[in-house]
């Protein structure tokens, strides 16, 4: 590890939150309806929805009508991927996907995962990269904001039914939030040297004689909304690992500074929704401790490099560069591991599948904890909102009474509601990859043997469960099953959750808001933030640990006497 390489995470990190005060601020004006400045266009489509955006819905309401947007999100992404083969803007002449892919694909998208078993460049036309995977991206980005919104007011009012409206929350955050957001960030990249183009691909001559195919398309503005709408989906196959989608250590740090900035701000969001800034410090305090942590982890294990090649007394300098780019080096590649992981993105600029075991140990406990660390736009959110019932519940318990949460007490229905949301990640994470262990037609994916063979199945089903998206490597991943399972487990890594989280912002909502009394117990004090992240760990480590021994520890401890996979 060396300073200038502390001194750049500590450069991205500082640029995260200091933006993440304005544009906290910001959010919660947009989610009131303060910000207008496309009142005509906002009216255009309430006009052409039928939708009355000062209308309220409840709890069943706003989930259903979420529901259906993103089935319709769904089937029109599966027709366009299916027939991209005769729709326009495919100067490649891209066939449609098959049937399997098709639907793990529009699956990934719709519900803000963008794991890809095929490579951008040449399984998707240019018309399927904008109408399909770039509306999606800005369509589930605004789903989860819009959800985590919904759920802030069910704390900020005692005893009311109305969680907002949900098609006025989409069309104000994809309007006011994201829309803008993406032009300019998608502008910098352009004049970073990200291709912004509808042309043919080139083809170059090379030094040996031959010839190069060497592909563009309109990345620019789609890798700027896969960023900050957590998506992730890159334009090309290798993601932000390739030149051309992220050409500079300029580049890099405008999409790592993406990639945290709205998840971060949504935790300030909140704090301005309920009337109370200090719980949204905390819930920053937690996610922004547990991003340090683990990058200080992944960057030491990536810094010390390969123990057997200390062992035979070459030290490297650089540390372990496998799998890296030397424009980022390893500093860069860790924070940005890290970043991805915790922010359910699920982009990458450096192969994870090369790290060292604890090095890739990190980012898959960073799903496993549930995504929350900061999560995703929205996702994160609610998702610690979860915990922090938990957290509160445990609180009651050692003192003796009954927990209690901004003035919401919190009862047995409320408690099972969120147990419900946490389980389901395990539930599917750890099922489909215990079968896919054993299975011969899913370990006939599998590269490696031993347990960088299991770590690859796991952190397959880890990033889908968890809708980040990212990969190990080493899996062949357009089978029948890995696009059948992974699918399922991206579908109810993401609705299993949300509707027992709706169902829990409906419970809250109903119940009185309290005033505080002597006997509160304070959410905002660092004695709290240390119960909530210590809730977080024992909840991760109780699921995850004992299959995470059998591959990344295991693996670690093996390498050491000198054992390689």
């Amino acid at each position: 590890m060396t300073a200038i390489g502390w001194a750049q995470i500590a450069l991205i990190l500082g640029l995260v939150v200091a933006t993440a005060v304005p544009l906290g601020r910001y959010t919660a004006a947009v989610a009131a309806g303060r910000v207008a400045f496309l009142a005509p266009v906002e009216r255009l489509f309430y006009a052409a929805g039928g939708v009355d955006p000062a209308r309220g819905m409840g709890w069943k309401a706003y989930t259903l009508a979420m529901l259906a947007s993103n089935a319709v999100g769904f089937l029109l992404l599966y027709a366009i991927l299916r027939l991209q083969g005769v729709l326009p803007l495919n100067p490649e002449g891209v066939g449609g996907q098959s049937a399997w892919l098709a639907f793990n694909t529009a699956v990934s998208f719709t519900t803000n995962t963008n794991w890809q078993a095929y490579s951008g460049e040449s399984g998707l036309s240019y018309f399927s990269q904008m109408a399909g995977l770039t509306v999606q991206n800005f369509l589930s980005a605004s789903t989860g904001i819009a959800l985590a919104l919904a759920l802030s007011r069910a704390f900020a009012s005692g005893a009311v039914q109305d969680l907002g409206n949900y098609w006025a929350d989409l069309v104000r955050i994809t309007l006011y939030l994201l829309l803008p957001l993406a032009l300019l960030l998608g502008l910098l990249l352009v004049a970073g040297g990200v291709p912004q183009s509808l042309s043919p691909y080139v083809q170059a001559a090379t030094l040996e004689g031959g010839t190069q195919t060497i592909p563009l398309g309109p990345a620019a503005f789609q890798v700027a909304i896969k960023q900050l709408g957590t998506n992730g989906g890159g334009f090309f196959g290798v993601n932000s690992a390739h030149p051309f989608e992220n050409p500079t250590p300029w580049t890099n740090l405008l999409q790592c500074w993406a990639i945290l900035a709205i998840p971060l701000a949504l935790a300030l969001t909140f704090g301005h929704i309920v009337r109370d800034i200090r719980q949204g410090w905390a819930l920053l305090a937690v996610m922004m401790g547990f991003v340090v942590a683990g990058v200080a982890i992944v960057y030491a294990a990536e810094a010390g490099g390969n123990p057997l090649h200390m062992a035979a007394g070459v030290e490297l300098a650089t540390g372990n560069m496998e799998g890296k780019d030397v424009r980022f080096g390893v500093a860069l590649s860790s924070l940005w591991a890290v970043a991805t992981t915790g922010a359910s993105n699920g982009s990458v600029n450096a192969m994870l599948d090369s790290f060292t075991p604890l090095g890739g140990l990190v980012p898959m406990l960073m799903i496993q904890l549930g995504e929350v660390l900061p999560g995703g736009v929205g996702s994160g959110l609610y998702g610690m909102l979860v915990f922090v019932l938990l957290a509160v519940f445990v609180a009651g318990l050692m003192v003796g009474r009954t927990p209690e949460y901004l003035g919401k007490k919190v009862g047995a229905k409320e408690v099972k509601l969120a147990m419900l949301a946490v389980l389901i990640l395990p539930a599917f994470i750890l099922g489909f990859a215990a079968v896919a262990a054993v299975l011969p037609v899913a370990t006939a994916s599998v590269q490696d043997a031993g347990p960088h063979g299991l770590s690859e199945i796991l952190y397959a089903y880890t990033s889908g469960a968890g809708n980040n998206g990212s990969a190990f490597g080493g899996l062949t991943a357009d089978t029948p099953w890995f696009n059948t399972t992974i699918g399922l487990a991206m579908l109810f890594g993401r609705y299993g959750v949300i509707v027992p989280v709706m169902a829990l912002a409906g419970a809250i909502a109903a119940k009185p808001k309290l005033a505080a009394s002597t006997g509160t117990f304070p959410t905002h004090t660092p004695l709290f933030i240390g119960l909530l992240a210590g809730v977080i760990l024992i909840l991760g480590g109780l699921q995850f640990m004992p299959a995470l021994a059998l591959g990344p520890v295991a693996e670690h401890l093996v390498l050491a006497a000198g054992k390689t996979f």
